[in-house]
């Protein structure tokens, strides 16, 4: 294990003596506060340096949060099929560029560093020298005390082992919780103003009551773990979280996620200001319908003449129309007087129109319709003739 975190431990080790002859400047060498501001500077540093993760984790938390429906209809529809789902999911991964350790990243870049200062603690407590510190300066920060407790003490040490380090057990214990309660409180403020103020509230996840169960698991983590921490781990962590704390505080008010409410009141403040007068989702519609319009094919340019022929060529047919519309209504007048002329022929002289002009007669109405029955007239006698 040693062997296996050396590098760190030179690390650690540097970066805390390069601060600590800083601070030696303003306190006493072994005094307790240059010890501890040197391990708060150490967390600065590492926190400094895992900026561009943080950025990618802020980036990743919310490609996932808006994949969340996404994934859902995945794992309904091959929720019987896991390998199927698995692959789905990875699908759905690298089309959107999407890494879901990539919100891991700051909190496993820094489990190495945290582990490395537990140990090197631990060797200090046991006045053993580790990385670049020497017997001297190990002895300094055995007995260096923030508010009376050793940096090396734990709370669960025994009342024989804090008498060697000079301390008692009410004073350790007592650092101790309150160290833990800030750090819990820290943690839970942090949680609570991402879930309440940084998370889009038009999407309803799984997402979101993750985040609401780890508002509440951490505080119970840092209850359990930290009785087993030297206090200058304790310091180590509750710098950590009060620079997360700063940071989610920042991204709140700089950079709020899309449809959250630190979003609406960022743009509302904007809009007071007079910087922001149209929304955003207006602005994008406006800038897709300008986009649209330069690239539209444009028709090609015609003369007068091209543009007139199309037109003079409507006109014409519609003449020709009106031309031959009165010469079918007159058409349609002179078969109508024929028919009339051969009704009057056939009522004088007694007969009826031929069965194949049977639209024309008085029971032809329509063509191939039922004939009506006519009396026929009586021919005259020969007594009426005289």
């Amino acid at each position: 294990m040693n062997s296996i975190l050396s590098p760190l431990y030179w690390v650690v080790t540097q970066i805390i003596i390069l601060f600590h002859r800083a601070y030696s400047l303003v306190f006493h060498e072994d005094s307790g506060w240059a010890w501890g501001l040197s391990i708060v500077s150490l967390v600065v540093v590492i926190r400094i340096a895992l900026i561009p993760l943080f950025v990618r984790q802020i980036k990743a938390t919310r490609n996932m949060q808006a994949l969340q429906p996404r994934m859902k209809k995945i794992q309904e529809r091959y929720k019987n099929d896991r390998q199927r789902q698995s692959e789905e999911m990875m699908k759905l991964y690298r089309e959107t560029g999407t890494n879901p350790l990539a919100s891991c990243l700051p909190i496993l870049a820094q489990s190495p560093f945290f582990i490395a200062l537990f140990q090197v603690l631990n060797h200090i407590a046991n006045r053993d020298t580790v990385g670049i510190l020497t017997q001297d300066q190990v002895d300094s920060a055995r007995e260096a005390t923030i508010f009376g407790a050793p940096i090396a003490a734990r709370f669960l040490d025994s009342a024989s082992r804090l008498a060697d380090l000079g301390a008692s057990v009410g004073t350790v214990r007592t650092v101790t919780i309150i160290m833990i309660i800030l750090m819990s409180a820290s943690q839970f403020y942090t949680q609570r103003q991402l879930m309440t103020k940084n998370v889009d509230l038009t999407v309803k996840t799984p997402f979101m009551n993750q985040q609401k169960m780890l508002m509440y698991i951490f505080p119970i983590m840092f209850a359990v773990f930290g009785i087993n921490f030297p206090v200058g781990v304790l310091i180590y962590w509750l710098t950590t979280n009060v620079w997360s704390m700063g940071q989610q505080l920042y991204v709140i008010n700089r950079n709020p996620t899309p449809g959250s409410l630190a979003y609406k009141q960022r743009q509302e403040k904007l809009r007071k200001k007079g910087k922001l007068t149209e929304e955003p989702v207006e602005t994008e519609t406006k800038k897709a319908v300008e986009t649209a319009r330069a690239n539209r094919t444009q028709p090609k340019r015609q003369s007068k003449s091209q543009r007139q022929s199309p037109r003079q060529g409507q006109q014409r047919q519609g003449q020709q129309a009106k031309k031959q519309t009165p010469s079918r209504e007159g058409a349609g007048k002179s078969a109508a007087s024929e028919d009339s002329s051969d009704a009057a022929d056939g009522s004088r002289n007694g007969t009826r129109p031929a069965s194949g002009q049977g639209g024309r007669g008085q029971g032809g109405g329509k063509a191939g319709g039922a004939k009506k029955s006519q009396p026929r007239r009586p021919k005259p006698s020969a007594k009426s003739k005289k």
